[in-house]
């Protein structure tokens, strides 16, 4: 089997867009786990199987190209599905005194922490992915109903351009199926407040098992 290392451009791209034209263009589906890994076999839809093995520091983004072939008129890309993503807006605390910032950066990462959600701050912004129902993260913030900050939900892949890849991986690859912890959540609310309860199946060895590609 072919092994893909390198990713040769973007359909987004203008010179690429030219391209698409005269080519019949194969799509593997990805869900953002796998897109975060450098190592994978993908099916695309015209059920070719891809093997990538990406070369270091390389990060996949929608629409990227492994394949062309100008003879054949061919083209193989990522589609990439990407959940949302809930943006603190911490701007607000700007005006606040140095006692009120420290006591809304305590109370919202006690709000963040407490559900074990993985984070990603940069600027006055805290990211949050979605690992469990919307309704849910929602609820858990207006439960808390945090002063001076605002949130708001953004699909995933308007987020990307402002992160590093690093980030990007703290935020899309962190929480996937496939990942050794295990999370059962049954929301329950006690004097008011929301609590996600999770059982944890943990093994010490926390490392990536990525496919043998031969």
């Amino acid at each position: 089997m072919k092994i893909y290392t390198r990713i040769i451009g973007n359909l987004s791209s203008p010179e690429w867009k030219e391209r698409i034209a005269d080519c019949d263009v194969e799509y593997m589906e990805l869900d953002q786990w796998t897109a975060q890994k450098s190592r994978f076999v993908a099916v695309g839809d015209r059920n070719n199987k891809y093997a990538v093995a990406l070369e270091r520091r390389s990060q996949l983004s929608d629409g990227d190209i492994i394949e062309y072939d100008p003879q054949q008129r061919r083209i193989a890309a990522v589609r990439i599905r990407l959940n949302e993503v809930m943006v603190i807006d911490l701007g607000g605390l700007a005006k606040q005194n140095p006692e009120t910032v420290i006591h809304i950066a305590v109370e919202l990462g006690h709000a963040i922490g407490n559900q074990h959600w993985p984070a990603v701050v940069k600027g006055t912004a805290v990211y949050v992915p979605l690992t469990v129902d919307r309704k849910v993260m929602d609820s858990v913030m207006r439960t808390h109903h945090i002063e001076n900050i605002s949130y708001e939900f953004r699909p995933g892949d308007q987020i990307i351009p402002y992160l590093a890849p690093h980030e990007i991986r703290r935020l899309f690859g962190a929480t996937g199926p496939d990942s050794h912890t295990h999370d059962h959540y049954r929301h329950h609310s006690h004097d008011g407040h929301h609590h996600g309860h999770r059982e944890h199946h943990e093994h010490c060895e926390c490392h990536e098992h990525e496919p043998h590609l031969h």
